[in-house]
């Protein structure tokens, strides 16, 4: 306790321990401490002294803090003294001034951080602790681990990386209901995450972009703090030049929930820094998803989602509000840039975006206006250019549109337009707005020679009384001025930036070309400027005009005499040299501001004087560049030969295209037809639901249709049943009569039956004597007539059969006639190569053969057509017979129809019989009863055997019909 007491403040009479002496107290008693207490209390004292005393805790003490943290797990005090004491050793972050600092190396915490990470058991124990939900133990836990990934990253990660559910643990971190470590966490996973793509990929599938928007909007978006910033800023790590989980963002519909960040009001005005900083960030991860650095596919996929849901929409009223920050605007034309190139949709809308004004005008102009406006920021006219190339970019349409405000036709003198905008950008005193109007319109003739033919007539007004120049002449009347003029900026900037222009328009248009060299003092000027030695700013220019100059011999079409491919190139070699020439054209890929503006499409220049190259220029310099060279050293038949080749590319070319055109229009009509199909599958599906619903509907309708029937039965039974009861317990003397009655009426009744029967009998005595008849007329085969037209149809089929043998005899005669034919022109193709070879008396012999094959070809030709027509005719019997057996067959079916129905009638009479029969057997069961009922009330019944003798021979007939009526039913039975 004295040295505790030393530690903490209690003063000594003896000399005071030094600072390593006191850490080395403190480090035995952690070490050899029994008690808990004891070892908190020097674990707390290590703490208080690790940032005075950096180097001394950290060397002597961090393998007992390391032991501490594995043995004394169960005190979450100590182990947070442990967890703060590594931490200070390890960050560079201190805010007292150590006491030895000329001892101390420069980078003090990553040497300890190296020390603690060779045990890879250490971040194992430490990715644990961060399991613990105590606040002691997982806030300095999550401080620790963010300051060895600060100090030690790609180790770390390494570590971590292989760790089992190690990057699953530090995802947890977000899902803390504490701020404060749930803030840090973001801290940590920001450096857990920087240049490690196997990690950003874990992470993402791990549900951390639903975490981060979720964590933006609950923090309200850009009006939110700090802690949006750090969800931005881990955004951004984890989407960057990372194509997995930039797909994954998108499939997961995460980019529509980017929209509500841009929405802004009409009041703009006092905007925090924490929101312009927001803000700048979310206009950063939309460029990251759409950057054209990224694969293509990915790329247009985005933008056609933030097109879908309105995402563009809302950067574009951000562009065209008042009051917004110069750097936001600045940023968000340099998204809405990225957005729309390359994305015809997307640049169409962008094209009939309007601003705010009256009267309203289009957003591409009132974006050109600050472009060529010099007072606006240098920035701000970057971005401007780089949204207008954007627009441009793979966009014929736009290019159209740019070039048509130029033209006489389409000139509107009471609007400002795109092209005037750029012109008057072109020939201003403003050397800066003259490079940018350049490169403005190069783009709006970047790959489309239509639009480098169109402008060739735009004509210029220079002053009143003059007449108008073209746009071509002025562009070179400026250029070769030079520095007569006085102007604002770079000396060489205007004509670095007429000279792109000349180049992207004279390259692969050779009407351009011609216009050129039309003017005679074009060539003089280009060749005057290469042959001068002049400074290393002027060596810009020089190899800018070889390139104009190599352009012109490439592209020349020889349609000016005096200026063909071959005097151009004798003049370089005479007034230039040709090595000389290719020494000047070699400036402008060594120039540094050249390789700067190669790398990215954006031009991102440090100041206005840097603003020499375009991107796409560059790429048409490695284009031109070697062919150029090759087109200089070649001689006259290597040109002709390759002009003849260029033709045949072209002629190649077209037909491609034709195909190509060709190959869309039938994928579209396939496209069409399966979505046809599609449709009609679906109706298919529809229409079996609906078929099997109602077959069950069916179904059902069906058995509930059976057991009512069932119980009706039941119920009409139990009718019956009580009735008769009814009639028997309540019957009196004065039925007896009425009783009697009923027994007359049935016996006139059966009497009736009787003779219904007898008619019956008849009828079918009838039927009998015709079912022979039917049988033999079902005799025929099937398909045969049943009539005495059987014969000719035999002999009908067997006509057919040998007009069959006849074709297939005839066809095989016809094959060998063509086979023969072929023969005949291989062998006229073998004389004619032969007489070619040939000369004099035997180009006779071989012409006389070919006529004579010629004359054999023309009479096979006439008996082949002689043959066809025969095979004509023939087919045309085939189908008359056909037609005859098809009637004959018609008058067969009628016939078994018939028979059919014949059939149908006996089985119908029978049934009749049968039911009679039945009928008679009831009348005789009801007689049978009534009498017995009559006899058991004590009523005298007669029996038909005792009725009078006049009756007797009445009875005997009856007897003996009822006999013949058994001796009919018993034949019908066998029947």
């Amino acid at each position: 306790m004295y040295l505790l007491r030393g530690v903490m403040g209690a003063q000594s009479a003896g000399p005071q321990p030094s600072g390593a002496e006191t850490v080395q107290k403190l480090c035995d008693r952690v070490a050899s401490s029994t008690l808990l207490d004891d070892r908190r209390d020097a674990v707390r004292a290590l703490k208080s002294l690790s940032r005075k005393y950096r180097l001394e805790v950290g060397s002597q003490a961090m393998e007992h803090l390391v032991n501490v943290l594995q043995t004394d797990r169960s005190d979450v005090e100590i182990i947070g003294y442990a967890l703060d004491t590594l931490h200070n050793i390890m960050s560079n972050e201190m805010d007292e001034p150590e006491e030895n600092s000329q001892s101390q190396t420069d980078d003090l915490g990553s040497q300890f951080t190296e020390i603690f990470i060779k045990q890879q058991e250490n971040i194992t124990l430490l990715l644990s602790y961060l399991e613990e939900f105590d606040f002691q133990v997982r806030w300095p836990g999550v401080k620790l681990v963010t300051t060895l990934l600060k100090q030690q990253g790609p180790a770390v990660q390494q570590i971590i990386l292989v760790s089992p559910m190690g990057v699953s643990r530090l995802m947890d971190l977000l899902a803390d209901s504490r701020e404060v470590i749930r803030n840090d966490g973001l801290l940590l996973l920001q450096q857990l995450t920087k240049g490690n793509a196997a990690i950003q990929k874990i992470v993402a599938f791990e549900n951390a972009f639903e975490r981060l928007l979720d964590i933006i909007t609950d923090e309200g978006n850009s009006d939110g703090g700090i802690v949006v910033e750090d969800c931005l800023i881990l955004l951004q790590y984890l989407l960057k030049n990372n194509n997995s989980n930039q797909n994954f963002f998108k499939e997961g519909s995460y980019i529509q929930r980017m929209k509500p960040w841009f929405e802004v009001g009409d009041d703009n005005t006092g905007w925090s820094a924490q929101k312009v900083t927001n803000l700048h960030l979310m206009l950063q991860l939309v460029r990251v998803l759409v950057s054209p650095m990224n694969p293509p596919g990915a790329t247009s996929s985005c933008q056609k989602s933030m097109f879908q849901c309105g995402l563009l929409q809302q950067l574009c009223t951000i562009l065209m509000a008042t009051g917004v920050p110069a750097d936001i605007l600045t940023e968000t034309i340099n998204t809405v840039s990225e957005v729309i190139r390359g994305c015809q949709i997307n640049q169409d809308y962008f094209a009939s975006v309007n601003a705010p004004s009256n009267p309203p005008r289009p957003a591409i102009v009132v974006l050109l206006m600050s472009m060529v406006n010099e007072r606006q920021p240098f920035v701000l006219r970057c971005a401007v250019l780089y949204c207008f190339q954007c627009f441009l970019y793979r966009n014929q349409k736009g290019q159209g549109e740019i070039v048509a405000t130029l033209l006489p036709s389409t000139i509107d003198a009471n609007a400002v337009s795109a092209g005037q905008l750029l012109c008057g950008g072109l020939f201003s005193v403003d050397s800066l707005s003259n490079w940018c109007a350049a490169v403005a319109l190069a783009h709006a003739l970047q790959g489309n020679a239509t639009q480098k033919e169109q402008l060739l007539r735009v004509q210029l007004a220079t002053s009143i009384g003059n007449p108008p120049v073209s746009l071509l002449q002025q562009c070179t009347n400026i250029l070769s001025q030079g520095d007569k003029i006085n102007r604002r900026g770079s000396k060489i900037q205007t004509r670095v930036g007429l000279l792109m222009l000349l180049c992207t328009w004279l390259s692969n248009c050779p009407i351009a070309v011609t216009h050129f060299l039309h003017n005679p003092s074009n060539v003089p000027f280009l060749t005057a400027q290469i042959s001068e030695n002049l400074g290393e700013e002027e060596q810009l220019v020089q190899g800018l005009c070889a390139l104009l100059l190599g352009i012109c011999i490439y592209n020349n079409d020889n349609s000016l005499e005096n200026y063909t491919k071959e005097k151009l190139k004798q003049l370089i070699e005479k007034r230039i040299g040709k090595e000389n020439f290719t020494e000047k054209l070699s400036f402008i890929p060594k120039h540094e501001l050249y390789s700067k503006a190669a790398q990215k499409p954006q031009p991102n220049f440090s100041s206005p004087d840097h603003m020499m190259f375009d991107h796409e220029f560059t790429k048409l310099v490695k284009e031109l560049e070697v062919v150029i060279i090759k087109a200089i050293y070649k001689s006259t038949e290597e040109d002709k030969k390759e002009e003849e080749v260029k033709k045949t590319l072209e002629h190649h070319d077209n037909i491609v295209t034709h195909y190509k055109n060709v190959i869309r229009e039938q994928d579209l009509q396939i496209e069409e037809l399966k979505q046809q199909v599609m449709a009609l599958n679906s109706q298919n599906e529809q229409f079996q639901v609906t078929v099997t619903q109602q077959l069950s509907q069916i179904q059902q309708h069906k058995d509930q249709y059976n057991l009512l029937k069932i119980k009706q039965g039941k119920d009409n039974q139990l009718h019956s049943s009580h009735v008769e009861g009814a009639q028997i317990n309540g019957i009196q003397s004065e039925e007896m009569i009425r009783l009697r009655e009923e027994i007359e009426e049935l016996r006139k009744e059966q009497d009736i039956l009787q003779g219904q029967l007898a008619e019956k009998d008849g009828l079918i005595a009838n039927l009998k004597s015709a079912q022979p008849e039917v049988r033999t007329e079902r005799s025929p085969p099937e398909g045969v007539p049943a009539d005495g037209s059987s014969e000719n149809a035999m002999e009908l089929y067997k006509e057919l059969e040998a007009l069959r043998s006849q074709i297939q005899a005839q066809s095989l005669e016809i094959n060998g006639l063509q086979t023969e034919r072929q023969e005949l022109l291989h062998k006229i193709e073998t004389v004619t190569a032969a007489s070619a070879l040939a000369s004099g008396d035997s180009t006779a012999v071989a012409a006389s053969k070919v006529a004579e094959l010629e004359e054999r070809l023309v009479a096979s030709l006439k008996e082949t057509n002689s043959l066809k027509d025969e095979v004509k005719t023939l087919s045309e019997e085939k189908s008359a017979l056909k037609q005859q057996v098809d009637s004959s067959n018609s008058t067969a079916a009628i016939s078994q129809n018939e028979n059919k129905k014949l059939e149908q009638m006996l089985a119908d009479s029978k049934k009749e019989q049968d039911d009679l029969l039945i009928l008679l057997a009831d009348q005789d069961q009801k007689l049978t009863a009534l009498k017995n009922k009559l006899k058991e009330l004590g009523e005298p019944v007669e029996d038909e055997d005792d009725l009078e003798s006049g009756d007797q021979g009445d009875d005997d007939v009856e007897s003996g019909d009822q006999g013949d009526e058994d001796d009919e039913k018993e034949e019908l039975e066998e029947d």
